[in-house]
């Protein structure tokens, strides 16, 4: 190596250091004055830990530089000063850290009108972050001592460094003890409560997203530390407070009272989504949620604020953000479906593989069944999704979230976990009747959803309707103490939901009807409509349910109370149609790996019939080629003599290779033949060869072998083998 020589001249900057007038702009020119830093230049970290060095560089990372400036030459210095802050040397951490006024100046860039400028806020929030990682305790003490700092900072959340400041003080502090402690401080300052008020129509969308952004990953991130802490830890503060009913009916509150936006919407759609991902990866992309103690009663909550707004969400489906046509490969969309209903069709998604976990969610110590599936049944939402599924022929993102509504109905996996009856529960306030799930499911469902044809059979076709409040008459239970409501026996085989599948939405009719219709397009010399992909997941997943899912009695039920033609249709496209699909699904994607070797010998040998025999003679060459070739390979000890005559014992060890000639075919004879003397080359015996000589080599089919060994010997013992 070059260093080993002493090549490395000496730097330029050791030359400025020399000079008493250097300036700190002057070393900032050189190249290397960051790897110096890094490497610890003793000379270097003492010019730099100079107060007034010091002050320049925070000056230089706080104030907007002169516009005059050339850009590309603008941020450099400012860049540099960064980096050099950063460069986690203990000298420079202990300076900047350890001495007030220093912190000050940085943090009077907090203090400035908004907008922050988006670079500088960036060095800003590094060099802050790096000392909350490297000076915890100092800086920590430093900001709780400054009034209203969490209020400047979320002043300017909609700059993106002011999400990275505040999440490095969730997770960045350590030790434990001193982390919860800043965790209690933020919580005082009802970061959470601040950040749900953000999220609002009446603010810009730049702030909201911000804000969404950052409850998310305080979620995500305090969930992830909350699972590597000790049981015997306390509980995170701004995740109890964020899981909580009251905050998540505030988000609801913001996003629905009063004039709603697609941006609010959405933003506060992504925190829901957030809180309802306490759920492990399944199988298909379903997502199988974790029902234990503390998980479920989280769950219950959000349900229990989710349930009011559900209507709003339906209505979103129906009357969403007006959006102007958009241009596609396939021609002018009039009316897209818009990132606000992508949003529903995705909660509406998780809704259902949380809710279906069990029908029974833990709430003030009290079994409560679990009203959200019966909303969504009563406002006809699944309907109106396989509406827009069938719709939006393309919109492969809707597609995939509508088939995770279905196999969420299907697979109702969880209902061997619901409770014992019989279980005691707490006096409670009297409570209306109606809030009371009934005796039987089956009863419910008849009086809540009269079956009822639809003869335009799509809920797009109908005039949308208006919100309506269902009259409820309050009627309180007499006796402080109301009924447990009952299990029914049949629970296991029935889901209203599944009824509701079947009946109310037409799975089975509609999968029907697309395949055919898709069919008829195809004959006809039209493309394969877009759906078809998904469409053939959800009828597969009817089908496995139907034969082992968890409702199956339920599902084949259904589809025996389906019309005569209809059930034949159904039939014959699982029997034809579905199955045929899914042979070409899986043959065509691994057909070329699944061929056999005696269907393939004949047509993409590469060798003619003639030259089989040959291609046998190489296979023999190789076949020494194995996982013990090594310990085959040389010679032992004990095979040496004086006279040299067990050289080649080795050899010997080969007995035989078996294979067929037929001697009376003359010209696999001759094929033969002719294989073996270009294999086996006599061995010249006249000279040594020098391994070192530089030739040229050439790459021939003749095999040509140093002669170390006797070549006589060899081509006996050959021979020998060969029989």
């Amino acid at each position: 190596m070059f260093w080993k020589f002493d090549l490395h001249t000496s730097s330029q900057l050791e030359a400025l250091l020399e000079k008493d007038d250097v300036t700190l702009t002057e070393l900032m020119e050189e190249e290397d004055v960051l790897q110096e830093c890094k490497a610890q230049n003793r000379r270097l970290l003492v010019f730099l830990s100079q107060d007034t060095c010091m002050q320049e560089l925070l000056h230089l990372i706080t104030t907007e530089p002169p516009a005059g400036l050339e850009e590309t030459k603008r941020f450099k210095h400012p860049n540099i000063a960064c980096e050099l802050l950063t460069s986690d040397v203990g000298v420079i951490n202990d300076k900047l850290g350890g001495e007030k006024p220093l912190l000050d100046i940085l943090y009077s860039f907090l203090e400035q009108p908004p907008p922050l400028n988006p670079l500088l806020a960036s060095f800003f929030s590094k060099t802050i972050g790096n000392l909350i990682t490297r000076k915890t305790e100092q800086v920590i003490s430093f900001l709780r001592g400054k009034e209203g700092f969490l209020g400047l900072v979320l002043k300017h959340i909609n700059t993106s460094a002011m999400m990275d400041l505040l999440l490095r003080l969730i997770s960045c502090v350590d030790p434990a003890p001193l982390r919860q402690d800043t965790l209690n401080w933020l919580n005082e300052e009802r970061l959470a409560q601040r950040l749900i008020e953000l999220i609002h129509p009446g603010k810009d969308k730049e702030r909201q997203s911000n804000a969404s952004q950052t409850v998310c990953d305080i979620i995500r991130l305090s969930r992830d530390q909350a699972n590597q802490l000790q049981e015997n830890s306390e509980a995170d503060p701004l995740l109890a407070v964020l899981e909580s009913q009251e905050c998540v009916s505030q988000l609801l509150d913001n996003m629905f009272v009063g004039e709603s936006t697609e941006s609010c919407i959405v933003y506060g759609t992504q925190v829901l989504l957030t809180l309802l991902e306490i759920r492990r990866p399944g199988v298909e992309g379903v997502l199988d949620v974790c029902v234990l103690g503390y998980e479920r009663c989280v769950v219950s909550s959000i349900l229990q604020a989710v349930q009011p707004h559900l209507k709003h969400y339906h209505q979103l489906l129906l009357d969403p953000p007006r959006r102007t046509p958009m241009l596609t490969s396939l021609g002018v969309l009039e009316v897209p479906l818009g990132n606000c209903r992508l949003h529903v069709a995705r909660l509406m998604a998780s809704l259902l593989q949380t809710t279906n976990t069990s029908y029974y969610t833990c709430f003030d110590d009290t079994i409560y069944n679990n009203t959200v599936t019966l909303e969504l049944c009563r406002l006809q939402t699944i309907n109106l999704l396989l509406d827009l599924f069938f719709k939006y022929t393309w919109n492969n993102f809707l597609h995939f979230q509508v088939e995770l509504c279905v196999a969420a109905i299907l697979s109702h996996s969880a209902q061997e976990e619901r409770p014992q009856v019989g279980l005691v529960i707490q006096e409670r306030p009297l409570v209306p009747l109606e809030d009371i799930p009934q005796a039987s499911f089956v009863a419910q469902e008849k009086s809540m959803f009269p079956q009822e044809e639809n003869p335009q059979g799509s809920l797009l076709t109908q005039e949308k309707p208006r919100l309506q409040q269902e009259p409820q008459e309050k009627q309180a239970l007499p006796g402080p103490k109301p009924p447990l409501p009952s299990v029914p026996p049949d629970i296991s085989t029935h889901n209203p939901l599944v009824t509701h599948l079947f009946q109310d939405c037409r799975l089975v009719q509609r999968i029907l009807e697309a395949w055919e219709e898709n069919d008829k397009t195809q004959a006809e010399g039209g493309m394969r409509r877009g759906y078809m992909g998904h469409l053939t997941r959800i009828a597969n997943t009817v089908v496995c349910n139907m034969e082992k899912g968890p409702v199956r009695t339920q599902i084949s039920n259904l589809i025996t109370e389906l019309p005569k033609d209809c059930r034949g249709r159904w039939e014959s496209f699982v029997d034809q149609a579905l199955t045929e699909t899914n042979r070409k699904n899986t043959v065509d994607l691994v057909s070329h790996n699944l061929r056999s070797s005696s269907e393939d010998d004949d047509r993409q040998s590469p060798f003619p019939k003639e030259l089989s025999l040959q291609q046998t003679f190489s296979d023999y060459q190789i076949q020494q080629m194995t996982a013990n070739f090594v310990d085959q390979f040389g010679f032992n000890d004990d095979e040496f003599s004086e006279n040299g005559d067990n050289i080649s014992a080795t050899f010997d060890r080969i007995k035989e290779i078996n294979f067929n000639v037929d001697t009376e075919d003359t010209a696999k004879t001759a094929a033969f033949e002719a294989c073996t003397k270009e294999k086996i080359q006599l061995f010249d015996d006249s000279e040594e060869e020098d391994i070192w000589e530089e030739r040229e080599i050439n790459y021939t089919t003749h095999t040509k072998s140093r002669t170390r060994f006797g070549g006589h010997r060899r081509l006996l013992d050959r021979l020998r083998v060969m029989g």
